[in-house]
């Protein structure tokens, strides 16, 4: 069995135990379902009428909804190994690379199911006129799986600290505030230009390229804190 074959059993059988485990208790998606759609349901009743708020505000509110909802939910991806006392035995049983894979694996589909739920609501409530129906699914795709990319790794580093919550917002956020920055500018694409794809091509280009240079970055680091 080649080596690339190898880690990528491990990292399927890594997100389907956290799969599992997530369907038994829900801890993770009930965690951000929860706060987003509280703060969606509340912005909407709070901007009431909606047609009054500005297009590039309420492109800024989703985003900023989605990420402080992934914040509630992403840490745990690590944290359940370390309240089960599993991590060690996952150390010996699957490779650094096959665990971290898993693991991003489980988060972006964590987010995904976050703006399955969120983003309907959101534009529903708030009145929000998409041009680009198209352009507007292809950022949240990508802006949702950035998000993932850019705080799986912070999660493993928090794991063990005490205060966990606080302190991976705090080492989340510069990490994933480009693609946050980003995601909202191709969101206003989407929403109010007439030139949607256009203007918003730069925008996908960069999601893109920071997912493909904080996955590799982010391995990197994560092969020294998991082996410790």
């Amino acid at each position: 069995m080649s080596r690339s074959s190898s880690w990528a059993r491990e990292a399927l059988a890594v997100f389907g135990k956290d799969c599992l485990l997530e369907l038994r208790t829900r801890v993770a998606l009930g965690a951000v379902l929860l706060f987003a759609v509280t703060s969606v349901v509340a912005s909407g009743f709070a901007l009431a009428p909606p047609s009054g708020v500005a297009g590039e505000v309420k492109a800024s509110l989703l985003w900023v909804i989605v990420f402080f909802a992934a914040i509630a939910g992403l840490s745990r991806v690590f944290v359940v190994e370390e309240e089960t006392r599993t991590a060690d035995a996952l150390r010996l049983a699957v490779s650094p690379t096959g665990v971290f894979v898993g693991k991003l694996a489980f988060n972006i589909a964590l987010m995904w199911a976050l703006c399955v739920v969120t983003v309907p609501l959101y534009l529903l409530l708030l009145e929000v006129p998409v041009r680009h129906w198209s352009l507007f699914v292809t950022v949240v795709i990508l802006g949702s799986t950035a998000l993932a990319c850019a705080t799986t790794a912070v999660g493993a580093i928090v794991a063990k600290a005490t205060m966990r919550g606080a302190l991976f917002g705090v080492l989340a956020f510069p990490v994933a505030l480009p693609p946050l920055l980003v995601a909202i500018h191709a969101t206003k694409a989407a929403w109010l230009s007439e030139g949607g794809w256009r203007m918003a091509t730069g925008d996908l280009q960069v999601l893109v390229g920071f997912m493909l240079v904080i996955v590799p970055a982010s391995l990197l680091v994560f092969e020294h804190i998991w082996s410790e």
